[in-house]
């Protein structure tokens, strides 16, 4: 199996996690470009009921504009998505790993921001507790 994001379970409860996610991203020069509330989705769709389910879709505008530069098409990869969601009795945060997302891509400049991109994404994570 691909280990293709870093994941940890936590003790806090999920809207912490995401408060501590949101400023960590911002320490590292990323925004929040957009917010699915999976939960909610599920509901209205498909009238389910599920646990608590966000997904944050990050974005360092600087990185991202290399990255078009260097993969016009990069659009389909982007933004670097980060989870957080409830699983028994658990807040689980997930961020992808973006050099394992770029992989399927030949291009030596996007490899070396990927690992760029991914070393911030690694000090979100660890930062999180």
């Amino acid at each position: 199996m691909i280990n293709y994001g870093f994941t940890k379970e936590l003790t806090v409860p999920c809207r912490a996690v995401i408060a501590q996610v949101r400023e960590a991203l911002g320490k590292e020069g990323f925004g929040v470009l957009v917010e699915i509330d999976i939960q909610r989705k599920m509901k209205e769709k498909l009238g389910v009921d599920m646990a608590g389910y966000l997904i944050l879709g990050a974005c360092n505008p600087p990185y991202a504009y290399q990255a078009i530069l260097a993969e016009e098409n990069i659009g389909l990869m982007l933004p670097c998505n980060v989870a957080v969601y409830e699983k028994n009795n658990m807040t689980v945060l997930a961020i992808v790993r973006p050099t394992v997302a770029m992989q399927m891509i030949d291009n030596m400049e996007l490899k070396k921001l990927a690992e760029a991109i991914e070393e911030k994404l690694k000090a979100v994570f660890d930062s999180i507790k």
